[in-house]
């Protein structure tokens, strides 16, 4: 008998490599970064942007910032840009970014991605145009995060696409990803 006939359950799949790196299908133009961070006994502090590495994330100009939060226990989203990408900096919490391709012609068209934002882990996320995007606070406190994305909002016509994070209109099914307790 091998121990798959002796043993109950179901292998586990392998998320990263032996280096650390994840084999998990990403959508085509999303990148994470795991930023710098510096901590001595007074504290830390995580570097945003330094403006000579990850060249690939912060292609574009940085013309506009602003933070917005999650409460615990929060959705925020679907959301999609025509236009800008996104550049999100986790300051705080800890959030699920789920993703969907609904960019026609794209090699990842309708791909599903989940990128957990963590102070110990990814702080940072790249959202390019047309691909559909949600936040959900999985963690006990209040999450921050910061977005500089590469074009100014424009009050007048926003280049903000909205659906509700319980949508029919996106093959997902967003609570087949949140935390079951």
């Amino acid at each position: 008998m091998t121990s798959e006939q002796t043993v109950p359950g179901r292998r586990d799949q392998a998320t990263v490599t032996a280096a650390g790196e994840s084999v998990v299908p990403s959508i085509d133009g999303v990148l994470t970064r795991r930023p710098i961070e510096h901590v001595d006994h007074r504290g830390a502090l995580f570097e945003v942007y330094n403006g000579e590495t990850d060249a690939d994330f912060w292609q574009g100009p940085i013309v506009y910032g602003y933070q917005t939060s999650v409460l615990p226990g929060q959705i925020k989203g679907w959301s999609r840009h025509e236009v800008k990408t996104d550049r999100y900096s986790l300051a705080h919490g800890e959030l699920m970014v789920l993703l969907h391709d609904g960019r026609t012609g794209s090699p990842t068209s309708g791909r599903t991605q989940l990128v957990m934002l963590s102070p110990r882990s990814v702080r940072q996320v790249r959202i390019p145009a047309g691909v559909w995007h949600l936040l959900a606070n999985t963690g006990a406190d209040e999450a921050q995060v910061t977005n500089y994305p590469t074009e100014r909002y424009v009050h007048d016509a926003p280049d903000r696409f909205l659906l509700p994070w319980d949508t029919d209109e996106l093959p997902v099914d967003v609570k087949a990803y949140l935390p079951k307790f």
